[in-house]
């Protein structure tokens, strides 16, 4: 078995040489029930010709085992391909759109109500309270004044903010960053990995948080980061080849990008003085607290590109 790097929750071990299946270890903030959605998704997935990891029971059936120690194991089947950080071509932009509109058709006559659900992941004004009161409890703390300075600035955008808070919910991956998305030699999207975080969500919020991500050429550990428009333009056009949207839904859209930003941008503020991010790279930063701030700074400052730049969105969408 190899060590996988490059997932920032559940350790991760490739079975085989080429890969056969991946053995995981999961984060203790997840559940085993997390498996009843993902079995129902990824057979619905398949049955509708979607490539897809499926879950590998055990041999007596379950589809995880719960070790002496209480850690949740799983295996689940190989998706060929490879894994992008960050895009910067169009063609992978349009291939990334593409690929989730034919996953979002695909699910799009599926109803479940998940056993596991991650409550307030996407509560933006719960993340803004924990970072007003962060910055209450932590004023001794080293990275307090740089913290402060960025909070100032992100509370008075997102009490300027204007845009759909809620909306009509459907099946959703949930975390759709560019390096969950698999891709083959040649650059045509393959499948979408991890799936743990499957969900019940509007629409808005599933892909306002891939294009947050889709479109940011410059990787999350940057202070200063761009919205790029025109791979914005090319993975919508990818994406709506596929899967049709309302106008009410692409009127939310971009408003839905500085959104998640924001909301990103307030986790990692409160972060940096709680100093609790698991995904901390001592080769990006010293220590969690500086980590976590520098991915503040590059996402608050993705939010102000984007609110630039929406008007231009919005046609593109029309």
């Amino acid at each position: 078995m190899l060590p996988l790097e490059g997932g920032l929750i559940n350790a991760t071990w490739q079975v085989g040489q080429p890969g056969r299946a991946v053995l995981q270890r999961l984060h203790s903030i997840f559940q085993p029930n997390v498996h009843d959605g993902i079995e129902v998704v990824t057979r619905h997935l398949l049955a509708r010709g979607m490539n897809t990891p499926v879950l590998i029971p055990t041999d007596t059936g379950e589809l995880c085992r719960v070790d002496e120690t209480g850690d949740c194991w799983r295996a689940m089947t190989w998706l060929p391909g490879h894994t992008l950080h960050f895009i910067t071509d169009h063609a992978i932009a349009h291939q990334a759109g593409s690929l989730v509109g034919r996953w979002h058709k695909a699910t799009s006559d599926l109803v479940h109500e998940f056993a596991f659900q991650r409550v307030g992941a996407h509560d933006t004004d719960a993340h803004m309270t924990k970072l007003r009161v962060a910055l209450e409890t932590h004023s001794s703390h080293r990275l307090w004044d740089p913290t402060a300075r960025l909070a100032e600035t992100l509370l008075q955008t997102w009490a300027g903010w204007s845009g759909r808070l809620d909306g009509p919910t459907r099946i959703a991956h949930g975390d759709l960053k560019v390096s969950n998305l698999r891709f083959d030699a040649a650059g045509e999207g393959v499948g979408i990995l991890d799936l743990d975080t499957l969900a019940n969500l509007p629409i808005d919020r599933e892909l306002g948080d891939a294009w947050r991500s889709w479109c940011n050429p410059g990787g999350e550990d940057l202070s200063k980061a761009q919205f790029n428009l025109q791979l914005f333009e090319a993975s919508a056009q990818g994406y709506l080849a596929h899967c049709s949207l309302s106008a009410e839904d692409r009127q939310s859209l971009p408003a839905a990008i500085e959104r998640i930003c924001l909301e990103l941008a307030s986790r990692f503020a409160a972060d940096a003085l709680l100093e609790s991010y698991f995904g901390w790279d001592p080769r990006v930063a010293p220590s969690r607290g500086e980590h976590c701030l520098l991915r503040a700074q590059g996402q608050m400052s993705l939010a102000l590109s984007v609110r630039e730049q929406q008007a231009a969105m919005e046609r593109i969408l029309r």
